[in-house]
Parts: structure tokens; C-alpha cells; sequence
């Protein structure tokens, strides 16, 4: 990346008060180092694993696997056959607020679910009775049913619709809604990748929007006692804690809740209890993470047939 933007330092400095937490944060985005691979096992793990893996963390569960540097599951055989998902070990983390919630659990909707990682990780966790898997990018809905294909995460539908749309047709029906929310992807260059204007208050701004827009219409499909899951993986406080606390202001009848595994992180950005982890920390290129209970008195609507077998869904 060369010479850090004055963006970059910047939003460091509302990030960090010390000016050594700084300096590492702005080094990891500068000058990129690799982390440790990370795999979902789908299937029973092997009794001796075909990798060399790291130490678990104490609420890493035991179907995640952090992988030595340079291990390069994606080209094993077992991969092809869907034994196990790759990913960044920031979704896990990330996503890892479902470990809160006991099951049973009825229906799942992960509402930006492409390519998948989460969508295995919460049906793996919780083992719903339907995954609700949408992606409202098209190009974007090939991936996610080549995955959830491969790695056999049955029973499981795909769809593409907006989230507004959803609102209005299956509203207070999931026990457990996902947003992985579209953002400004400055994580993106601790992986030694590119995010053109990631930094830039227009960027960010149009992103929150948008993030505001999607919780909005995602808490409408929760049930009546049900969860909401908000995550990105971006570091900017408008997309995060402050998405977070306009959500709260709008839906009262919402509370964000602890999540006691992940205290450790908890962000002193804000009041809620939400997480983070940095680039710096090397635990993965960066994440936040805040779960909601929908607090009202109610009945679960049920799935209406007709949306299930609407033209267009894919039935995994």
C-alpha cells in the first residue's frame, strides 16, 4: 500500500486513543502480513487431520480449524468433496454470536448470504429446520449454491430478492436473521487487497445508508423473541457501532444482548455490547459483531408454501 492516506490515519485516530495501537493498526493495513487459514469442518473431522493447525482459541468451536501459515486447504482433495469451507478467520469470529442462541431453531435467514461461509457455520451451529440462504447481487447467487451444494447444507433454499421485498412477504417468521452487511471492505487491505475509496466519508456514508436500509428490513422477518445478527468487515465506526445504535433508536422493542464467549473483544467504541478484532491482533484482517433480541410477545408466522416454491428459488 506504501505511505498510509491521511484517510487511513485519520480514522485511525478515532478508532484508537493510544498512539502505539495506532501505529499497529495503520502497519497492518501499510504492510500486509498473511494469517492463519481457517476451515468449517461440514462433515466428521478425520480421526488424524490432513493439516497442521494452530491452538484453539477457549470459544472456538470444535467443527473451525485455525490452520498453519502457508496451508492451502482450498487444493485439497477433501475440499473438492465438501468435507470443509475456507474462510477468514474474522467471519468466524463474526459470526460466532449464534453461539449464544440454544437451539431448537426453525428457521434461519442469512439476508446477504453469498458466498456462504456464514449460512455453513450457522447451520452447522444451530441446526435449523430450514436455511433461508439470499443474495440479492445475481451474479453473485452461482457461488453460493455451488457451496452450500458442495459442502451439502440440506435442507437449504437460495433466492435473490431485496430485503424490502421480504419484509413485506414473510414478516416475524425466522427465529434467526443473519446480516452480513455490505460495507466499505477496508479489511480488505490487511489481506493485501485492493478497496478504492474505502476511507473516504462519501464511501462510508453511502455504505451506512445502504447498512441502515438492510437491518431495517431484516428485523421485520425476526419472530417474536428471535435474533438478529449485524456484522461487517470494515472498521469505520458510521458502518458499525453507529449502524448499531440507530437501529436500537428505531426498533425499541430490539436489545442488543452479550455475548459472554466474545467479552474479551468487546468494542469501547460504544455503550452496546458489541465486538471487535483488529488487523494488528493477527487473529484475521478485522470484524464487528453485534446480536439483537427481538423482545416483543407473539406468534411465529409461518412460512407461507407458495413463497418456498416461488419460481427462481433453488431447493438445496
Amino acid at each position: 500500500m506504501g505511505k498510509p492516506s491521511n484517510l487511513l490515519l485519520k480514522l485511525s485516530r478515532k478508532l484508537f486513543v493510544e498512539e502505539e495501537e495506532r501505529a499497529r493498526f495503520v502497519d497492518a493495513l501499510a504492510n500486509p502480513q498473511p494469517f492463519h487459514p481457517c476451515i468449517i469442518w461440514r462433515r466428521e473431522k478425520p480421526p488424524i487431520s490432513p493439516f497442521k493447525t494452530e491452538p484453539p482459541l477457549p470459544w472456538q468451536p470444535n467443527f473451525v480449524e485455525r490452520l498453519s501459515l502457508g496451508s492451502k486447504p482450498g487444493l485439497h482433495p477433501l475440499h473438492e468433496k465438501g468435507y470443509f469451507y475456507c474462510l477468514d478467520f474474522s467471519s468466524v469470529f463474526a459470526v460466532s454470536a449464534l453461539l449464544t442462541i440454544a437451539p431448537p431453531i426453525n428457521l434461519i435467514f442469512d439476508m446477504c448470504a453469498a458466498p456462504g461461509g456464514k449460512s455453513l457455520f450457522a447451520w452447522k451451529a444451530l441446526q435449523p429446520e430450514l436455511l433461508l440462504a439470499n443474495e440479492v447481487i445475481g451474479k453473485r447467487t452461482g457461488m453460493l449454491i455451488s457451496n452450500l451444494k458442495r459442502c451439502q447444507v440440506s435442507p437449504s433454499i437460495v433466492l435473490s430478492l431485496d430485503s424490502q421485498v421480504l419484509a413485506k412477504i414473510i414478516p416475524q417468521s425466522a427465529q434467526v436473521v443473519i446480516v452480513d452487511a455490505p460495507c466499505s471492505g477496508q479489511s480488505l487491505l490487511a489481506k493485501g487487497g485492493k478497496a478504492p475509496g474505502c476511507f473516504h466519508p462519501v464511501n462510508i456514508n453511502k455504505n451506512a445508508n445502504r447498512q441502515k436500509r438492510i437491518i431495517a428490513n431484516s428485523a421485520q422477518i425476526v419472530a417474536p423473541q428471535g435474533y438478529l445478527v449485524y456484522m461487517t468487515c470494515t472498521y469505520s465506526l458510521e458502518e458499525n457501532e453507529q449502524v448499531c445504535e440507530w437501529f436500537l433508536e428505531k426498533f425499541p422493542q430490539f436489545q442488543a444482548i452479550e455475548i459472554p464467549h466474545l467479552s474479551a473483544y468487546k468494542s469501547q467504541l460504544s455503550t452496546l455490547p458489541c465486538y471487535r478484532i483488529w488487523p494488528q491482533n493477527r487473529l484475521g484482517a478485522g470484524a464487528f459483531t453485534c446480536l439483537f433480541k427481538n423482545t416483543a410477545e407473539g406468534q411465529i408466522n409461518q412460512m407461507p408454501q407458495e413463497f418456498l416454491e416461488r419460481p427462481g428459488f433453488t431447493l438445496i
